[in-house]
């Protein structure tokens, strides 16, 4: 625990120094280019513990950051690219997103099946989710 806190407030240091010395923008930047980078990484990482079955878990965490990377990585770009209006409402971003939202899904049917908990008990979380979200969106 104190190596992961020290490493914690190393990178926060390392964040907050680049954003003294080359500003926001600069440190927003190279932040979502090296998470962006990172979730590739990890979701590579998942796909072959998948490959390997070494859990059942890995595909779908391997899908959840591979979308993670995409989306950071439409972010990021949008950011770098000074937000080209191609980019701007690009339905691409969906497939990514959809990427994303189907590891999570993957996720956790694995461990409701590994808990041997009732289908509803999982799926009620995300209906209810999905419900509040669909309620803050209609309220704009």
């Amino acid at each position: 625990m104190k190596q992961a806190l020290a490493l914690l407030m190393a990178i926060g240091a390392a964040f907050f120094a680049l954003n003294a010395t080359l500003g926001y923008a600069k440190t927003y930047a190279i932040a979502y280019g090296m998470i962006t980078v990172m979730a590739v990484m990890i979701s590579g990482t998942f796909y072959w513990l998948w490959r390997r079955r070494a859990t059942p878990l890995a595909l779908g965490m391997s899908f959840s950051w591979a979308g993670a990377a995409s989306v950071l990585g439409w972010w990021w770009l949008y950011q770098v690219l000074h937000q080209p209006a191609f980019m701007m409402k690009h339905a691409g971003l969906f497939a990514f997103l959809a990427l994303y939202c189907a590891g999570a899904v993957m996720h956790v049917i694995v461990m409701h099946r590994s808990m041997g908990l009732n289908a509803w008990l999982v799926i009620l979380p995300g209906a209810a989710g999905f419900a509040g979200v669909l309620a803050v969106v209609h309220a704009m």
